[in-house]
């Protein structure tokens, strides 16, 4: 996946000064955009993995909760990552992607670090107990859940650690006056409402489709 904020030349020279996925990453992609056809662009971009990892790597967190977790892309990179002990909790709804995804963590030798629950996470993230006790999260899902996501992640996080949100540019949707889809107004507002929250402080980023940083107080 191309950046939509860079020139094609300026996103080469980016990708070239990145260290770029491996062979298991790469085989992933290709098995995902065979299996699921348009719908691989849900994908994470390459520079967004590093970006995972390396985040991973400077907070080393022991335990990562990621609201959407596809065929596993995102979820490789966290548990890499993450240090010996660390644990992952992937939410989603599709048992079809995540059998992809499954296959894998276990290639990737990660899977006893992996736990995926299946079901809306919605609903799912109020089985988490509600202790302050997640290092990290990641939001990748649904655009309209966005909210609601949000909301049930911040009081489980502990002070100091952090919740990232994926695609909080929307192709640069969001910055467009005349684009009033509705999944484009699902992120305008929960961006509005996000640099708002006296709970965190935020860095939006154009990174890929754009990443919110939320570091809670």
């Amino acid at each position: 996946m191309s950046s939509p904020y860079l020139s094609p030349a300026m996103h080469e020279y980016l990708l070239a000064h990145c260290t770029l996925p491996d062979r298991l990453l790469r085989d992933l992609v290709a098995e995902t955009r065979e299996a699921t056809g348009i719908r691989s662009e849900m994908l994470i971009a390459p520079d967004q993995g590093m970006f995972l990892s390396v985040l991973t790597t400077l907070l080393r967190p022991s335990l990562v909760v990621e609201v959407g977790t596809f065929t596993g892309y995102s979820s490789i990179c966290f548990a890499r990552a993450m240090p010996a002990g660390g644990r992952l909790i992937a939410f989603d709804v599709s048992e079809e992607w995540t059998t992809i995804a499954r296959k894998y963590w276990e290639r990737a030798g990660v899977a006893d670090r992996i736990e995926l629950r299946l079901g809306p996470a919605a609903t799912t993230l109020k089985e988490l107990p509600p202790d302050p006790v997640i290092d990290l999260a990641f939001i990748d899902a649904d655009k309209q859940g966005y909210p609601v996501y949000f909301e049930e992640l911040v009081p489980r996080v502990r002070p100091g650690g952090a919740i990232l949100i994926d695609n909080v540019l929307w192709d640069g949707k969001v910055a467009d006056p005349g684009d009033d889809g509705e999944e484009t107004w699902a992120i305008r507002e929960f961006n509005d409402a996000v640099a708002a929250d006296p709970r965190v402080s935020s860095i939006m980023m154009a990174v890929g489709d754009g990443f919110t940083l939320c570091v809670k107080h």
